[in-house]
């Protein structure tokens, strides 16, 4: 096997990263759109062109929350462990409020009472709106650290509740979330909808551009200046074997700030971080669609890279016990298991990716007033 443990962790943790964004480029525009939905789309005929933005290809990009799960599921066992139970609560709360999004698909337009699809379209709404929210609030309980332990045989203790998980700087980074899928949703509306809807979707994009870049300036402030962070005490081997109690992890606040002082390449990440709802927002100013949606994505992009490589090598830090956080070195499965995975996603991975890009391609287009109002087919 020519590749080291090192390496291997390192390709998994970047993998892990990858799929985040993603999940966040591709279902993340449809979040975003159902997100707007009652808001852009005054009658139903303009409803049905949003919805149909995102009907051909939203159960597509789920795929990339699977692979992302199932990443985590397969290369960090330990990290798959702890937050699956820790956060219990909060996933049942995301998945019913995903299960609402297919159910509003197909029965929204079964019937042609305006109340019926009035009530599915808000329920299209919480299916974007809430799981928005509630991946921005895990993030942001990442950063402040979990409290959960985990004792000599390695069993996991959680001592939180699904309450505690919203405080005031979780709220914040949820709320980012969401402004960064809305800001995302009006760019693929942008490149999609027609006429009146395009032009609402853009104006909440504006004020989606500008809440990004405010609420990523004030968690940089939080995270700066809010005693949050970890540090990892003498040296570790990134070879060694996986368990989290070598880590010798303690609290440390500013710490999340320390790799891109010892590393400043990194900045780029809060740049783009920053670039991109700033690139979208003069996209929509100068009538620019694809301009928009670039700036959108560069967005995810600069600001789920951002929180990666500041926790780096953490993972899943413990905020109650930081000797039982999840490293990078520390939680990963065995050598052999991260090799053997690594060959199989680089045998199948490309074939997503072309399988994806030439569904879109194929799918590529405006949804239009009329095509809505005289395809039978549509939502």
């Amino acid at each position: 096997m020519p590749l080291d443990y090192e390496t291997l962790r390192l390709i998994w943790w970047v993998l892990l990263g990858v799929l985040l964004i993603g999940f966040a480029l591709t279902d993340g525009f449809d979040l975003g759109t159902a997100a707007l939905l009652p808001f852009i789309g005054k009658t139903d005929a303009e409803r049905r062109m949003v919805i149909n933005t995102v009907g051909a290809t939203w159960e597509g990009n789920q795929v990339w929350f699977i692979l992302g799960g199932g990443a985590i599921f397969a290369a960090w066992p330990f990290v798959y462990a702890v937050s699956f139970s820790g956060f219990y609560l909060a996933m049942f709360l995301v998945l019913s409020a995903l299960i609402l999004r297919p159910v509003a698909f197909k029965y929204r337009s079964k019937h042609a009472d305006a109340a019926w699809r009035s009530r599915w379209d808000w329920a299209l709404f919480v299916g974007g709106f809430v799981p928005a929210l509630v991946f921005g609030v895990a993030v942001g309980n990442v950063l402040l650290g979990i409290p959960f332990r985990l004792d000599s045989d390695l069993r996991s203790f959680y001592d939180g509740s699904l309450l505690g998980l919203f405080t005031p700087f979780t709220l914040l980074t949820g709320l980012l979330s969401v402004a960064m899928l809305v800001l995302h949703g009006a760019g693929w509306l942008s490149l999609k909808a027609d006429g009146v809807v395009r032009e609402r979707a853009q104006r909440w994009g504006q004020v989606a551009a500008v809440l990004a870049i405010a609420l990523f300036a004030i968690g940089g402030i939080f995270v700066a200046y809010a005693g949050m962070g970890l540090r990892i005490e003498g040296a570790i081997d990134p070879n060694g074997p996986s368990n989290p109690h070598y880590a010798n992890a303690v609290a440390a606040p500013g710490a999340w700030l320390d790799n891109y002082g010892r590393h400043p390449w990194m900045l780029i990440a809060p740049v783009l971080g920053f670039l991109g709802p700033v690139l979208a927002w003069l996209g929509i100013r100068g009538r620019r669609d694809l301009v928009v949606f670039a700036g959108s994505s560069i967005a995810n992009i600069g600001i789920i890279s951002t929180v990666g490589l500041a926790m780096f090598p953490f993972i899943l830090p413990s905020s109650i016990d930081p000797g039982s956080s999840l490293t990078v070195w520390t939680a990963s499965s065995s050598h052999l298991t991260l090799f053997i995975m690594l060959g199989v996603t680089i045998v199948f991975l490309p074939i997503v990716l072309a399988y994806t890009a030439w569904a879109y391609r194929v799918m590529f287009g405006r949804v239009t007033d009329e095509e809505v109002r005289l395809n039978p087919d549509f939502y």
